[in-house]
């Protein structure tokens, strides 16, 4: 769904970050006030989903540690993933654009494709979700924001800038994931030294919970959860700062490995 805005009714906020992602340059500060609740950074990122000219291909999951999860009523916030951000890995390694000033980073994830559009309620289990799953694929998540403080002023910053989302890289399909889920582990290098070490169950309540999650999330904000969309659920390995010229590799064993290298951003990333 696109359609033409009118960019004076978004708010100044979304419309910066917006403007910033679009032309790949920095913001030296938070573009306004930042947003006190979970709520109101939605809405500004609900103003920028409307104003970027692509469609959504998935959503990410980042977790939201103590004691801020306390403080804003939840252990997770969602960012969504456009379609012209989602690479598919190859034997040579896939480029991708940061912004010189701002934050990047690079999170293994175990990205989930829904098989079906999700019906719109808001009581999803870990148990009820894991029929909507097609299929489940290796992944790298690209964390990016023109605002290089993306992190440092809690959950509801972080939600309100796409939630923190600059790209996704699918990598090989895990096969027979519904036996394996509970031991499926993965590392992060960066320029092949080994940053992180993981698996599915550094998830809190496992992948499906993310999923469980988001959908619950998402019926609040009026969304929905589309057939063929793309989940990635959360940092397997942790966070890890990324600057142009560094590559990185996310080996998840049996299921192969994803290498990355960032480039200096020339514009438009999500």
């Amino acid at each position: 769904m696109s359609h033409a805005h009118d960019n004076s009714a978004t708010s100044p906020i979304a419309r910066a970050f917006v403007g910033a992602r679009r032309s790949g340059r920095a913001l030296e500060a938070y573009p306004g006030l930042q947003p006190e609740s979970l709520e109101a950074a939605y809405a500004i990122q609900d103003e920028a989903i409307a104003a970027w000219p692509d469609r959504i291909a998935g959503w990410k999951l980042g977790r939201i540690n103590a004691p801020h999860d306390a403080r804003f009523g939840a252990g997770r916030l969602a960012g969504p993933i456009f379609s012209r951000n989602v690479w598919t890995a190859a034997h040579t390694p896939t480029r991708f654009g940061v912004i010189e000033g701002g934050f990047a980073a690079v999170e293994a994830e175990y990205v989930l494709e829904t098989g079906e559009t999700a019906p719109d309620r808001g009581d999803w289990t870990v148990d009820t979700v894991a029929p909507l799953v097609s299929r489940i694929f290796a992944g790298v998540e690209i964390a990016g924001s023109p605002f290089a403080g993306i992190n440092d002023h809690g959950p509801a910053v972080t939600a309100s800038d796409f939630g923190n989302n600059a790209g996704l890289i699918l990598g090989g399909e895990i096969v027979g994931w519904r036996e394996r889920l509970s031991s499926l582990t993965c590392t992060m290098s960066i320029n092949d030294v080994v940053v992180g070490r993981g698996g599915a169950t550094a998830i809190p309540g496992g992948p499906l919970d993310s999923l469980a999650f988001l959908l619950n999330l998402l019926h609040r904000r009026g969304r929905r959860l589309e057939a063929g969309q793309l989940v990635s659920t959360g940092a397997a390995t942790g966070v890890h700062d990324i600057f142009a010229g560094q590559s990185a590799s996310a080996d998840f064993g049996p299921d192969g490995r994803i290498d990355c290298l960032a480039v200096p951003a020339t514009g438009a990333i999500a």
